[in-house]
């Protein structure tokens, strides 16, 4: 019975796959010959030796460490979680990097939205540390920390924070969805690095923008500028893949431009805002000039024309002597026309009539209020709302003492432009005080979505003179949690009062978003990992043989390391009774989890006739090893595609 494999996604060996799955002529006895590989690519390989490049000590490294596999584990951590059972969110605490590489399996492709707002490299800001050497121990040294600070007078102050940056955002590329979007928060310090290694990693080609962002009012903080804005980057996965992004109307632009109202036909009553047919802006296209009738007889034709001498023909060419022209053809504007879409206004503009003198009318196409909210408004790259104040304010309403986050209707918005799917799962690997979390549920409340949220934070201490120490909370990761928590009730009492009960029948709807949270941790793996420069006696050996999984490891943290490792970490678990054995059943049918020792062939017999399409055992569960080898022929018998142990 073959083991499942220890280790998270090898996405090194995952691009050479892709590439000898794209070029098969370069594969060599099973390598890539990468001299076959550049004559196949010719003019697009760069073999100059003066290039454009950025980099710097510790890149390549960086990128090595993104990956190399990782053998840790996620532990559910059920007394810090809330609605366990039901909940589809999760909460991981731990070192961002390892946790981005066990969401690997799961999680590959189907992230829509990533938000982060890292460490902005200020001098004073926590930077994380990586060791290229051992990433679990260093994670459990970070983590007893009050603080690590990176700076300004370090000789490494840009390379530290590269390093730490580069790995995540290549594992976070790895996650994202074909049409999945990332945004990340930054300041003036590592603006442009940031820039270039985005461009590097997700390419130049998928920028979708730069928003600046107005983060405070005022202030007398600086030497030459006080600082008020700050950044956030766009890009997508893949360009050709990723929607239009799309806003709502505001009440001001209604205000100020639909200011019209239809008074005939089936849009009577409905607001419009006329948009001039002419367009001074277009070229001068042949079948877009012609003469207009206007209603009292007279024609509008665009400036600088002139009237052929002869009779007036509406689908008559103009020469073309001026510049501009209609926005449609005639046929369309004959189209628009029948449907309504088309006014007049008398107004001396820059149209002529027939006798080459200003017309009296200007022609106007009508642009509905109510179509346009349908499509949305094009976002604009300057976001001058929800300062950080506002998130003081929300913290503060929830009793949370926290500085620096994010306002939830920052975030809520950025989903907004993206998300029309409202399945969308979103991920925050700094999650700070979990304002995504937050906004995520808001969002959902809001618009009856189904948005999943991933949140990742390491668990760094808080100091003894911050008011989140002084208020009971040891780390980033209680704040957070308990954010999570009473930001979910208030959302949940903010509802019910929008959809009070009649008393005698209840409301007509069920507040049904997902306000709970799975809770893990970052750990080593629950197995005993062999050491083959251990020094052991017969009874040692023995005995070391016969524990399988670390002392103090339940089998839940069995169960989700089996379910991490295989690529279902999103699926749902039941604990079921089989035969008398406690057994888990992972999705509908999908796999058979079975950590019980004695296991016979009628226990076997039982778990074949669930029909599942994965059965994993405890290695050492069996009565003996006949049992074992007549486990795997009787599965397979009975239609199991995969049998396996840990």
């Amino acid at each position: 019975m073959d083991r499942i494999d220890s280790l998270s996604l090898n996405l090194e060996k995952n691009n050479i796959d892709k590439i000898k799955e794209l070029f098969p002529e370069a594969v060599e006895e099973g390598k890539i010959n990468f001299d076959i590989l550049r004559a196949m690519l010719g003019d697009e390989v760069d073999d100059s030796k003066e290039k454009y490049q950025f980099t710097w000590n510790g890149k390549a490294k960086s990128i090595k460490l993104a990956q190399t596999p990782s053998s840790a584990t996620l532990r559910p951590c059920k007394e810090k979680s809330k609605n366990w059972d039901t909940t589809e969110n999760l909460y991981i605490e731990g070192d961002n990097l390892e946790v981005l590489k066990q969401l690997q399996k799961t999680y590959y492709g189907k992230i829509k939205m990533i938000y982060i707002d890292p460490p902005y490299n200020t001098g004073n800001d926590f930077v994380y540390h990586d060791d290229f050497r051992n990433s679990i121990e260093n994670y459990k040294e970070q983590i007893n920390q009050t603080s690590s600070s990176n700076p300004e007078s370090s000789g490494r102050f840009h390379t530290d924070w590269l390093n730490m940056i580069y790995p995540r955002l290549i594992l976070a590329k790895n996650l994202m969805s074909d049409d999945g979007v990332i945004f990340l928060s930054i300041g003036q310090d590592e603006l442009e690095n940031l820039i270039i290694i985005c461009n590097e990693i997700f390419g130049e080609s998928n920028r979708c923008g730069v928003i600046s962002r107005i983060m405070k009012s005022g202030g007398a903080k600086g030497r030459f500028f006080s600082p008020n804005i700050e950044y956030v980057l766009v890009y997508c996965k893949n360009i050709n893949s990723v929607g239009n992004f799309r806003e709502p109307i505001s009440e001001e632009v209604i205000d100020k431009l639909y200011t019209s109202i239809e008074t005939d036909g089936v849009r009577k009553g409905e607001k419009y805002r006329p948009f001039g047919l002419y367009q001074s802006s277009l070229d001068s296209r042949p079948n877009q000039r012609y003469y207009i009738e206007c209603p009292d007889g007279s024609y509008a034709i665009p400036p600088g024309e002139t009237m052929p001498n002869q009779n007036i023909d509406g689908a008559m060419v103009l020469p073309k002597n001026g510049d501009g022209c209609w926005r449609w053809s005639r046929e369309r504007y004959l189209e628009e026309k029948e449907k309504g879409n088309i006014t007049f206004k008398e107004s001396k503009g820059v149209l002529i009539d027939s006798s080459g003198k200003p017309s009296k009318w200007n022609v106007y196409t009508k642009i509905w209020l109510s179509d346009r909210q349908e499509d949305g408004a094009v976002p604009i790259n300057l976001i001058s709302k929800w300062e950080n104040r506002i998130s003081k304010k929300e913290l503060s309403e929830l009793n949370i003492p926290f500085d620096f986050a994010k306002p939830t209707e920052l975030i809520k918005y950025m989903i907004s432009i993206i998300d029309d799917s409202k399945n969308a799962v979103i991920l925050d690997f700094f999650s700070g005080s979990a304002s995504t979390a937050h906004a995520t549920m808001k969002f959902n409340s809001d618009d009856k979505g189904n948005r999943k949220f991933i949140m990742v934070q390491l668990p760094e201490l808080c100091n003894e003179k911050s008011e989140a120490y002084k208020a009971g909370y040891k780390n980033i990761c209680e704040i957070g949690e308990e954010r999570i928590r009473r930001a979910g009730e208030q959302i949940k009492t903010d509802w019910e009062k929008e959809h009070p009960s009649d008393g005698l029948f209840g409301s007509d709807e069920e507040f049904t978003t997902d306000i709970g949270f799975k809770v893990f941790k970052l750990d080593s793996t629950n197995v005993n990992e062999w050491d083959s420069n251990m020094k052991l006696d017969e009874k040692e050996l023995a005995m070391r043989l016969g524990e399988v999984f670390k002392e103090g490891r339940s089998k839940e943290d069995i169960l989700y390391e089996i379910m991490l490792k295989y690529g279902v970490f999103d699926k749902q678990v039941e604990e079921i009774n089989v035969n008398g054995k406690t057994m888990y059943r992972v999705g509908k049918r999908y796999m058979i989890v079975c950590l019980d020792d004695h296991i016979t062939s009628e226990d076997v017999k039982a778990i074949a006739e669930l029909s599942p399409r994965t059965v994993i055992f405890n290695e050492a569960g069996f009565i003996d090893d006949n049992s074992k080898i007549n486990a795997v022929y009787n599965l397979e018998k009975a239609g199991v595609e995969d049998v396996k142990c840990i």
